[in-house]
């Protein structure tokens, strides 16, 4: 590297000498402050300098010398370790090279179709697993990096909160901070009292209950960033009756709020947008473009208006799209498990019941005093199924109900507690036991006795779980699913629950698996420790998770569970559909995932919920392949049927045997009407108009400019087989022995053992994925690249040189190929502001004859050369690579024009994308103002000769 000085600023993507090293000039850099990053270097390695006080002097890249040469295998490894190491590539996105995550093909998809947006309002539905954060994280990352957003927040249940910013950390690159009430002090503090948080921090992940409150939201719209990502989007869908109670109504208002600001970008995420109430679906649609909200979507023009804010896939839509196949199981297998009670906890539940029937029976007191009564009598029949843990404590608790003054406000508790369907605390109390003890109760009175015997008998079936055949029967079964290779989720429907069956579990497994229980009693962030912890303690031990439906929704759990078992039924179809999604997703090791319901075959209750909810549910989605939200009528037609049976008394049919009612019927046929609807919606917003040739041709404008992914496994073998590492091959890649590699590999990797490496996503624990987001792969590129750079290393400690003479039969006349670094600048028209970007192409040149007159290979060309096989010793070649770099000076105008090419293809590509996600005219509109200017001049990182095997030296 060779050095001048100039008196003239700096442009972006030049490069400088400072602090004895060379470094690339990035876009952040002012004319008084430069941010630079070293040749060579990662963003870890990026410094700020001020030249009034510090030397910076302009730099060029210097040729390599002729006697540093390598063979055709070191000149491989320089080429892919450039370009799998960049960061900055002029690829048609922004954001694309510079992120940890490798998006498949058909996550693009909403990508492109923000694209088409000057304003930015999605609504991504994909199903349960199928990656909605990445592409949400993409559209975010492109919108950052284009200039189009300045700031982010993301909206989310408190639960998923760490989970989000973990995945716009390590995925994106983006630092968000968490804004929930045990962090706000300490944010306040440091972005000082005159000022927002979300004014001070541009990125941060925010609980949606902890901001929807009067005194919380409006100062949230005020400061709020121009983009906005709200998770789990279906629980801020209030309808306009204000029947979703005040919590969902407070929610909808904060992002109706945002929503009406017209230059903020909104992007919706939920697997479940349309959850049978048209309301709420139509207000939810309406925050994307209010007229939605009363568009007629049976007409083609109203589904032609609501596909370009919404995408909607199933896993078979995108399962093989464009030939990349993403791997999901191939199968789910559900099975039901019956149990009978023992005789012990027969006697307990047949008096339970004949108690239950007389208070359902009572018509004495009001109407309010009556429904109270009812859902009290449900709500200990439901915990009695349970677990005698849960039904303890819900016959020590004050009555469902108790708090409400009126009988409506009475139904309305009821109806959403016991029949699952509580939203408005966010899912923070979905575990909660629901109590049965009213608080007027004579304290003489034949109730109380009757209360108080059923407390000390549930007591003491709970310090006897011998007698619970439930509870051995789901012993018996877990350790079936551990013996065929899987590690299982519990499900519970109450916090005593999990705890009474994770007591079990360990006393009964006698440590022969790990017992972690999980419920709504920690806070989210100790939720996701917990089950982090199990996984590093319980390595070499089967896992068994129990967890109540605090876990259900957003938490990925595929990476160290493959089995769900539904120890208690949800009476909400969704809630198990949520659950088996924890594990039935995207990333998931195993091919077939296994889905157990442990039922009383005997207890009546069960019977019911599973006849008219779960296997119809079970039953349309093996038939259309996609879960459909229960009908709004659901809870009222399963507490009917309920409440019809026992109110028949002793004399009525066995509790478990019942006929489907007249309403049970109609609900059956709205339910199957409302399947075929959401099967032809799907259809209609599966996002066929962003049609797969415009998606391949973004792809394969990012393979041009990163290399295509099939490269990458050939790197990392030969640059740590080069090093000195011993590769055995294993299934779906290899295992690299790194024991006797150099110290600066190990150093590279942080490992001096054995590192799995596989080929694709989905990965074993603590594997490398061969692709180049990777960061064991990105370390080992680095390491080439910077110690083919550094002259003072030797022998296996420089895999790569920047120089080589390869003799082979494949070529007919001497020809050179020049590795070669372009660098340009691109001015990016943004609704912000223009802003100025830069690119790094890592490119192959060949040419034969003179370098005074070259004649250029064309690309197929040179990828020809670039497959040439050696076929015969050099010899001593080093007086004509000496001849041949003191002439490569005189390519220079030639590689100035070649420079030109590259910037212009770039900007083409970035014009190409544009316009195929806009449209001819818009787009065209989106690049006025488009430039991309080439910095010269090039960087010539490595020269290779190829020679005629025949020829002379």
């Amino acid at each position: 590297m060779t050095s001048t000085t100039t008196e003239q600023g700096f442009a972006i993507g030049s490069l400088v000498a400072a602090r004895g090293r060379e470094w690339v000039v990035l876009p952040e850099s002012q004319t008084d402050f430069l941010v630079l990053r070293p040749i060579g270097g990662t963003d870890d390695d990026i410094a700020g300098v001020i030249p009034a006080i510090e030397d910076v002097v302009h730099a060029s890249f210097g040729l390599p010398s002729a006697t540093d040469f390598g063979d055709d295998r070191s000149a491989r490894l320089l080429r892919d370790a450039l370009r799998i190491g960049f960061r900055s590539s002029g690829g048609p996105f922004r954001s694309l090279a510079g992120l940890n995550v490798s998006p498949r093909p058909y996550q693009l998809v909403p990508l492109l179709l923000a694209l088409r947006q000057d304003v930015v309002r999605l609504l991504i539905a994909d199903d349960v697993g199928i990656g909605k954060t990445i592409e949400a994280g993409l559209i975010a990352s492109e919108l950052i990096a284009q200039g189009d957003a300045d700031g982010l927040a993301v909206l989310c249940p408190p639960s998923l909160a760490q989970q989000w910013q973990q995945e716009l950390s390590e995925k994106f690159g983006i630092d968000a901070k968490l804004v929930l009430p045990g962090t706000v002090k300490r944010l306040q503090k440091e972005a000082g009292y005159d000022k927002s948080i979300f004014e001070y921090f541009k990125y941060t992940i925010v609980s949606t209950d902890f901001i929807k409150s009067e005194s919380k939201r409006h100062d949230f719209m005020r400061t709020a960033p121009n983009l906005v990502i709200v998770d789990e989007a279906h629980g801020v869908s209030a309808d306009d009756s204000g029947k979703g109670g005040a919590g969902r109504t407070q929610r909808y208002e904060l992002v109706r709020g945002l929503a009406d600001d017209p230059e903020r970008h909104l992007l919706l995420v939920t697997a479940t947008p349309h959850s049978g109430n048209d309301g709420a679906f139509r207000n939810l649609i309406g925050l994307l473009d209010n007229s939605l909200k009363t568009a007629d979507l049976s007409t083609e023009s109203g589904r032609r208006k609501l596909a370009d804010h919404m995408v909607q896939r199933r896993r078979v839509d995108i399962r093989s799209y464009l030939k990349s196949d993403t791997k999901f199981p191939d199968d789910r297998q559900t099975v039901e498990v019956a149990y009978k009670l023992s005789p012990e906890h027969r006697a307990f539940f047949d008096a339970v019941l004949d108690y239950v029937r007389g208070q359902v029976q009572d018509n004495s007191g009001t109407k309010r005093d009556q429904r109270i009564r009812w859902w009290s009598a449900l709500s200990l029949l439901r915990a009695m199924a349970s677990s005698p843990a849960s039904a303890a404590a819900t016959l020590g608790t004050r009555a469902i109900g108790e708090e409400a003054e009126t009988r409506e406000a009475a139904e309305k508790r009821g109806m959403a507690v016991v029949m699952d369907q509580v939203e408005d605390d966010g899912g923070e109390a979905i575990d909660v036991v629901p109590g049965s003890r009213p608080n007027t109760m004579d304290e003489s009175s034949s109730q109380k006795r009757s209360l108080n015997t059923f407390l000390k008998t549930a007591r003491h079936l709970q310090e006897h779980p011998e007698l619970d055949t439930k509870l051995l029967l789901l012993l018996k079964r877990t350790k079936n699913l551990i013996a065929d290779g899987y590690q299982p989720i519990v499900f519970c429907r109450f916090i005593p629950t999990a705890h009474y069956v994770a007591e079990y579990l360990r006393d009964a497994g006698k440590k022969k698996f790990d017992v972690e229980v999980v419920t709504g009693e920690l806070p989210s962030e100790e939720r996701a420790a917990r089950i982090a912890a199990q996984a590093e303690r319980a390595q070499d031990v089967p896992k068994i998770l129990v967890a109540t439906d605090c876990l259900s929704e957003g938490v990925n759990l595929q990476d160290g569970f493959q089995a769900v078992i539904h120890y208690d039924l949800a009476w909400n179809p969704t809630r198990h559909e949520q659950r088996e999604g924890r594990v039935d997703r995207f990333g998931q090791l195993s091919e077939t995932v296994r889905a157990l319901t442990l039922y009383g075959d005997d207890n009546g209750i069960d019977g019911i919920v599973l006849e008219v909810l779960l296997r119809k549910h079970e039953s349309i989605r093996r038939d259309l392949g996609i879960s459909v939200p229960v009908p709004p009528k659901s809870d009222q037609v399963l507490a009917a049927l309920l409440e019809g049976i026992l109110m028949r008394g002793k004399d009525g049919d066995q509790l478990e045997l019942f006929t489907l009612t007249p309403e049970a019927e109609q609900f059956d046929a709205d339910w199957r009407s409302s399947a075929e609807q959401e099967k032809i919606s799907r259809s209609r917003f599966a996002q066929n108009a962003v049609r797969p040739e415009e998606v391949e041709k973004v792809v394969e404008a990012a393979k041009r400019s990163l290399g295509d992914p099939d490269d990458v496994a050939a790197f990392v073998r030969a640059a740590l087989e080069e090093t000195g590492a011993h590769i055995q091959d294993s299934e779906n890649g290899f295992t690299a022995e790194l024991t006797a590699a150099v110290a600066g590999v190990r150093s590279a990797l942080r490992t001096d053992k054995a590192m799995r490496f596989v080929s694709d996503f989905p990965a074993p624990r603590n594997a490398a994925v061969l692709v180049r987001t990777d960061p064991a792969v990105a370390a080992a590129a680095n390491y080439v690249l910077n110690s083919a750079l550094d002259v003072q290393l030797s022998g296996k400690e420089r895999p790569a040189r920047r120089c080589g003479f390869i003799k082979t039969n494949d070529v007919e006349q001497l020809t050179v190929a020049l590795l070669v670094r372009f660098r340009t600048k691109l001015v990016l028209p943004a609704r912000l502001g223009d802003r100025t970007d830069m690119a790094e192409e890592a490119r192959v040149l060949a040419f034969t004859g003179s370098p005074k007159n070259p004649i250029w290979l064309a690309e197929d060309q040179v990828e020809a050369l670039l497959e040439s096989k050696p076929s015969a010793n050099t010899g001593d070649v080093g007086n004509m690579m000496t001849n041949i770099l003191d002439s490569i000076p005189l390519l220079t105008p030639q590689l100035n024009e070649k420079a030109q090419e590259v910037a212009d293809q770039i900007r083409d590509a970035h014009r190409e994308v544009r316009i195929a996600a806009r449209g001819d005219r818009a787009g065209q509109l989106g690049i006025r103002g488009l430039s991309v200017e080439a910095n010269l001049p090039v960087d010539i990182l490595g020269v290779y000769v190829y020679s005629p095997a025949g020829g002379n030296n």
